[in-house]
């Protein structure tokens, strides 16, 4: 695959690198993925393979690891990062991500830089000093999630961002804050979903769960949106909040709380915060399906869900 490895010592193979390509992704063109590739070829042995419908980047994961490649590198968004994830969980192929989405979570957890040429330098001088770690993923449901996942209003946000993809590759995160409030306005203050939330023992009722695995819930452009503390990627535990109630005003406030960084959103009258945990069971107490999303996607509507968190469950190298 590459004609020239350059910096390997006498009889070191360059390593196997499989590139996963969302064609759709925000960052993505013929142009940018060419010289991408072209580039990361001078230093590994790099097979490339786009995705074209969901899932496919779990199949083609699950396959790399089965055929020994060293790493999966995602080239797309958190979506496309996700999938690769749950086909590498517990194998020994390591997975990068570079920055081809519109907020690129993950990357920005692993300390590689959001810039595409300084990623792709980045990831040309991990070659030279590789050393893969083991991160915790967190599961709902049996769907594993690097960073974030939740059920209620970020699962119905994300579903109504997902189907107009024109506006979210335009105005990127300032198209999520709309869509909440939006969301909000519509489908919670009038007559919300209700839920019932068990951790470490005790019920917690309200509208909906935001779940984290790592020291953020998400990022607004660069600046990070923390929920709660008590979780990171080598935490061993999950960290959340429910929002208790649907008022009008509640979504702007923990919206500002969130974004401003000014006040903990955990300190909002209408949330209630869990720091640490390792379980939790969340079920539909109206009989109807509340949507869940993992790592910014909309997967399904159930009346319960289950979270809980596997320790060094990825291998990953950044």
């Amino acid at each position: 695959m590459s004609d020239g490895v350059g910096s390997l010592e006498a009889g070191e193979r360059p390593k196997r690198m499989l590139v996963i390509i969302n064609p759709v992704a925000t960052k993505m063109s013929d142009r940018v993925k060419g010289l991408v590739v072209y580039a990361l070829q001078g230093r590994y042995d790099v097979t490339t393979r786009e995705t074209k419908a969901k899932g496919d980047a779990i199949a083609l994961s699950r396959q790399a690891a089965a055929d020994g490649y060293d790493v999966v590198v995602t080239f797309g968004g958190d979506g496309t990062v996700n999938e690769a994830a749950n086909g590498l969980v517990g194998t020994d192929t390591a997975l990068s991500p570079l920055p081809g989405g519109s907020n690129n979570v993950v990357a920005k957890l692993l300390g590689i830089p959001t810039d595409l040429v300084d990623a792709t330098e980045h990831l040309l001088k991990l070659a030279d000093r590789w050393q893969p770690r083991s991160v915790d993923l967190g599961i709902v449901n049996g769907r594993y999630f690097t960073f974030a996942a939740g059920i209620g209003l970020d699962a119905s946000v994300v579903e109504r961002v997902d189907r107009n993809p024109g506006l979210k590759k335009r105005f990127g995160p300032y198209y999520f804050v709309e869509c909440a409030i939006v969301t909000f306005l519509r489908r919670y203050v009038v007559d919300p979903p209700r839920l019932a939330v068990e951790v470490d023992g005790r019920e917690v009722g309200g509208v909906s769960l935001f779940v984290q695995n790592a020291e953020n819930y998400t990022y607004f452009k660069n600046r990070p949106v923390p929920l709660v503390e008590g979780a990171r990627f080598d935490s061993g535990c999950l960290a959340g909040v429910v929002l208790t109630r649907a008022r009008p005003y509640d979504v702007p406030t923990v919206t500002f709380r969130a974004l401003s960084g000014a006040a903990r959103i955990a300190k909002h009258r209408g949330v209630d915060a869990f720091g640490a945990f390792g379980e939790a069971v969340v079920r539909s107490t109206d009989g109807r399906a509340i949507p869940i999303q993992v790592d910014g996607d909309h997967i399904a509507d159930e009346l319960e869900a289950r979270f809980s968190v596997e320790p060094d469950a990825l291998r990953v190298v950044a």
